[in-house]
């Protein structure tokens, strides 16, 4: 295998780079001009804020107009308060022009006192200030009205020498021409990217702006008083913000601006973080130099997007290298095809944290952005882990060949076959069905049994009392224990069934009441236990015989298949199954060796075969149906059972967990260990999926209640999340065709069902970590059904989630899909969380109709042999022959 696994780690390492390498999308864009006309100039640094009177200190100023005094003839400024007062002296010292700018806000005094200021200095410094501008955008925020403007412009035009203008964009001077006649030039921001305009088109589109202006003032000079384009931000319909977009943008337009002549400034010199109160991230981005002073681009060389891509491509290679030798650990069978497929996802989910780690750094961060990254990357380290196993999973499920740890027949004679006590748990069961299993148990092909029966609690003498005169019928092998009251649920019933037990039974059989057996259950299946001693558990899947009832119970069925042809086989490689407390059997000595059922938890049985494996014994999984059992026959019985396993899930972690991580010393394998842990991530990520819906509703009532706050979340964190859920969706259908020989109506169905349960899974998970009391639920059988209201009430708490996360998802899509790219795609993001609650209501309301016919989805038949013929039905068709002495 050493020699497949390097040319696939060679491919994929080549792969890695090569995807890197595009995403870096170099472009070859004009050179930038030695010199260019003007910046947009606010010299305001990281933990400053003019609003907050936090402003630079002189020699700041100083520094950065030395910074740009060979790289521009000219500075336009916003304001003359405070030390911005000085910036008109600054720039003389290195010989800087400078358009010096008001800062008009509607605030009568503040505007008075602005306007004094902005006249003194116009008058003070005219030889280095070429033009005025008196205001910036106050008419577009509404801050005062046209004919307010008018009168400041014409105050300033006559007490200065330079040009006066207001700084508005072009659309407002088409919209308010009489504004030219009080100015000497227009002063028009032409900024494409707050129009939503494509990168493509963007020159095309100042040059247009321009030209619109000019024909509508013939007489006056243009400005641009503020042109660029953001380097990072959220997208507005066609604009795209990112480095290689601003460096393309304004590379183009240096080029046309010396072309065509124009006058303009760029937007800006450097970054502002202190905006992103005022204007949201987009705000921020603006400048050609970052926060520190760094160009953020190359002003010659072809534009990357990424430009420290092979670095990246480095680090996916190592951290995808690291997981895929995890993935490869103790799976020598597997096939070439399936390394592949590990090593793909590997290297994918490496790349997608990388590219998204790399993408969230790129921008301030506050101490918000810090806490939110830390909560966000927490989760995406655990979408990356479930991703994984599951990966895991689908590969071995289908590229493992030849399976290690198949059982074999081993047909005994009579007289070698060990004594079995089966044991039959009940409580306040239906006699008739106590019955039909006791008769099942009855008919077994084997010679040295025994069948204890326990009905634990049941208060009503007409349902127990039918069941132990039917034992007394069937002879002295069935024996009838009623005892009430008694502790420790269905482990008490088995512990003291234990007791009871024959001196000379070997091996421990349990059933569920309500499960018939296969005459040769036993026959085939207990001489297992006769080929090692180490063996301690030999078990065989769970299975129902009333999945033809109707459409509910069949998907129930094809629900449950999965995990019993899919998951359990896979574990079985590395001696790691799910004990299940019917169609199982255990070794008696290994059971009283590890103090017998465990009381204190609700899934006794997967305790108990975690703690033999604790212990070193080993177990079996044989992937053929010996029993069928019957489904529970209301959705909400189908949630409880699931709540119950999930509830107990959390309790064996929770009791195991320094044997799980090896705080404690054990004989669990690493393997064991995997498959106990990442068996169970998937139930967990729905208890975390349930606090992300939360807060899900939660920012979304925030985006449309306060949206200049709150905006969509950053759609990067939803790749992994996404990709998850469909690679997930893609898993079950795939294996549901190939491994349980599902029809495409099948695993749909199983689909459906699965995820109706994810609420309920949740919940368990939840509860399950804050609390350890929880009582044993008991799955009612022939239950009768609760009619449609009652089936929808019985998933209230889904439909509520499901009308928030639709009306929120609607709602956005409404007021801010239209404009936002990132809106529409958090509104794709609600949908798709809304698919398991929809599917709790839609799977709800089938179970009240219990005649709807199973034709709809199909009822599955036997479960398939194993294509490796593990156990096969040869067994069943044994001559006395082939029966050796032991």
């Amino acid at each position: 295998m050493l020699k497949p696994s390097l040319s696939i780690t060679l491919a994929i390492t080549l792969l890695t780079s090569l995807i890197w390498y595009l995403l870096s999308g170099a472009e070859d864009e004009p050179p930038w001009p030695q010199q260019i006309q003007g910046f947009s100039f606010s010299p305001v640094r990281e933990g400053q804020n003019p609003a907050e009177f936090r402003y630079p200190s002189l020699e700041e100023i100083r520094q950065d107009l030395q910074l740009l005094s060979d790289k521009t003839h000219a500075v336009r400024t916003y304001s003359v308060g405070g030390v911005f007062s000085e910036i008109p002296r600054l720039a003389a010292e290195q010989g800087l022009n400078v358009a010096l700018g008001g800062w008009i806000s509607g605030d009568s005094q503040a505007d008075e006192a602005e306007l004094r200021r902005l006249i003194v200095l116009a008058r003070r410094h005219h030889k280095q200030i070429v033009r005025v501008i008196v205001g910036n955008e106050a008419i577009l925020r509404d801050d005062i009205s046209v004919a307010q403007a008018i009168e400041h412009l014409k105050r300033v035009r006559k007490q200065v020498w330079a040009p006066v203008s207001l700084a508005e964009p072009w659309h407002v001077w088409l919209e308010h021409p009489e504004l030219a006649e009080h100015v000497d030039y227009i002063a028009a921001h032409i900024l494409p990217f707050w129009e939503g305009i494509s990168l493509d088109v963007a020159v095309d589109a100042v040059v247009d702006r321009y030209e619109m202006l000019k024909s509508r003032f013939p007489d006056k000079p243009i400005v641009i008083a503020e042109v660029g384009w953001p380097s990072n931000g959220r997208p507005l319909r066609e604009a795209r913000a990112s480095q290689v977009n601003q460096a393309s943008f304004l590379r183009r337009f240096l080029k046309r601006a010396d072309e065509e002549g124009y006058i303009y400034y760029l937007m800006e010199a450097f970054d502002q973080p202190w905006k992103q109160m005022l204007e949201g991230d987009i705000g921020t981005y603006w400048g050609v130099y970052n926060v520190d002073r760094q160009p953020k681009f190359t002003f010659t060389e072809p534009v990357f997007a990424i430009p420290h891509w092979r670095e990246l491509a480095s680090i996916s290679i190592l951290f995808g290298l690291m997981a895929m030798l995890l993935l490869f650990r103790d799976s020598e069978g597997l096939r070439s095809r399936g390394r592949g497929f590990l090593a793909l996802v590997a290297y994918g989910a490496a790349t997608g944290a990388v590219w998204i780690f790399y993408d969230y750094t790129r921008q301030y961060m506050t101490l918000s952005h810090v806490v939110i990254g830390i909560i966000l990357f927490v989760g995406l380290a655990g979408v990356i882990v479930v991703l994984l196993a599951e990966a895991h999973e689908w590969a071995e499920s289908l590229w493992m060949r030849p399976w290690r740890r198949q059982p074999k027949p081993q047909p005994l004679a009579d007289s070698s076959l060990p004594f079995v006590s089966v044991h039959v748990p009940a409580y306040n069961e239906p006699p008739e069905m106590m019955i039909e299993t006791l008769d099942a148990l009855a008919r077994l092909d084997y010679p040295n049994y025994e069948v204890i029966v326990i009905d634990n609690n049941t208060q009503d003498p007409e349902v127990w009392q039918p069941v132990e005169r039917h034992c007394e019928r069937l002879g002295e092998r069935f024996r009838f224990f009623h005892r009430s009251p008694l502790a420790g649920f269905k482990a008490g019933a088995l512990n003291l069934t234990l007791q009871e037990t024959d001196p000379d039974a070997e091996v421990i059989a349990v059933i569920d009441s309500d499960y018939q057996v296969d005459p040769a259950w036993l026959r085939d299946l207990v001489p297992q236990f006769l080929t090692r001693q180490e063996l301690a558990i030999v078990q065989a899947p769970q299975d129902y015989r009333d999945g033809a009832e109707n459409c509910f119970k069949a998907m129930c069925l094809a629900e449950y298949r999965g995990f019993f042809h899919i998951g359990m086989i896979t574990r079985n490689e590395r001696n790691a199954i799910i004990q299940h407390g019917t169609m199982t059997m255990v070794r008696r000595s290994a059971l009283e060796a590890v103090g017998g059922w465990g009381e204190w938890c609700i899934t006794e049985d997967a305790d108990l075969g975690l703690r033999l494996f604790e212990q070193g014994y080993e177990a079996t999984y044989i992937p053929r149906s010996y029993g069928r059992g019957l489904m529970p026959d209301t959705f909400i019985d189908f949630k409880k059972q699931r709540f119950r396993w999930a509830y107990g899930a959390v309790q064996i972690i929770k009791h195991h967990l320094g044997h799980l991580f090896g705080a404690r010393r054990n004989l669990l394998t690493r393997g064991q260990r995997y498959h106990f842990i990442a068996g169970w991530l998937p139930w967990f990520a729905d208890g975390f999926n349930l606090f992300f819906n939360l807060a899900a509703i939660g920012w979304s009532t925030a985006m449309l209640l306060v949206p200049d706050h709150f905006g969509a979340p950053l759609p990067l964190f939803a790749l992994l999340p996404l990709s998850l859920f469909f690679f997930k969706l893609a898993k079950m259908f795939f294996l549901y065709r190939r491994r349980v020989s599902a029809t495409m109506r099948q695993s749909l169905a199983a689909a459906l069902a699965g995820l109706a349960l994810s609420h309920t899974i949740a919940r368990a998970i939840l509860q399950g970590i804050y609390t350890s009391g929880l009582p044993f639920f008991r799955t009612p059988k022939q239950a009768n059904n609760t009619g449609l209201i009652r089936a929808i009430s019985d998933a209230r708490e889904e439909v509520l989630f499901l009308f928030a996360l639709l009306l929120s998802a609607g709602t956005i899509y409404w007021q801010q899909g239209g404009d936002l790219p990132d809106a529409r795609i958090w509104t794709m993001v609600l949908l798709l969380q809304s698919i398991p609650y929809l599917a709790t209501l839609l799977v709800s309301i089938v179970s009240a109709f219990p005649r709807l016919s199973a034709d709809i989805v199909g009822v599955m038949g036997d479960m398939p042999a194993d294509e490796q013929g593990t156990m096969q039905s040869v067994m069943l068709k044994r001559t006395d022959e082939e029966i050796p002495s032991r």
